[in-house]
């Protein structure tokens, strides 16, 4: 039961990302009951299906997970250290400044090495379903980015070096967090010392 309620809340999470990439889609929705409602709607099912998603991925571990493959022990130490530019990548979406500039999408970048890092660390189907699921939208979303004919809203300012180091203090906070707050307290799975 877990994994069809985290299925459900991928689909949801993923398909309202992926009706921002159809810009005709997107558009008559929009014409249909405004931006706000757009926004609104978008924002409720977004919501919706990460809910969906951690409360299926967490009834699927609670349930038993299903084994597929087993991942050497050294795949959970390439993972940790991937989860560092990851941080800063996700903080230099924000701090935009050169890396910002360098990387183009850094936020699609950051969820490209978090599902792969994932992946790799984790051999049973559940984690195979909601990391592959991401990394495949985020794979997606950074083709269609290139042929869509606009940038999808106003052009943001970058900035310089300052922003760069704002975006790596921020990266590296937000590691030790996830470290050695969220992922074992919050996943249950602790980074370090397991």
């Amino acid at each position: 039961m877990g994994l069809a309620v985290m299925i459900l809340g991928l689909v949801l999470f993923i398909g309202t990302h992926v009706v921002t990439t159809r810009r005709d889609l997107r558009s008559r929705l929009i014409g249909i009951g405004g931006e706000a409602i757009y926004k609104i709607a978008y924002a409720v099912l977004a919501i919706g299906g990460l809910l969906l998603i951690a409360y299926g991925f967490a009834a699927y571990r609670a349930d038993g997970w299903i084994d597929v493959w087993y991942p050497p022990r050294w795949t959970k130490h390439l993972t940790a250290l991937l989860m560092l530019p990851m941080a800063i990548l996700l903080a230099a979406a924000y701090s935009r400044g050169r890396i910002y500039a360098a990387v183009k999408h850094p936020m699609l970048t950051a969820v490209k090495l978090w599902a792969v890092g994932h992946l790799i660390a984790n051999g049973d189907l559940g984690s195979i379903i909601l990391f592959g699921s991401l990394l495949a939208w985020a794979v997606y979303d950074r083709i269609s980015l290139k042929r869509r004919s606009d940038a999808g809203g106003p052009p943001i300012p970058v900035g310089g070096a300052r922003n760069d180091v704002i975006a790596i203090v921020a990266g590296v906070v937000l590691y030790l967090a996830l470290a050695f707050v969220f992922h074992p307290y919050v996943i249950g799975v602790p980074v370090f010392g397991a």
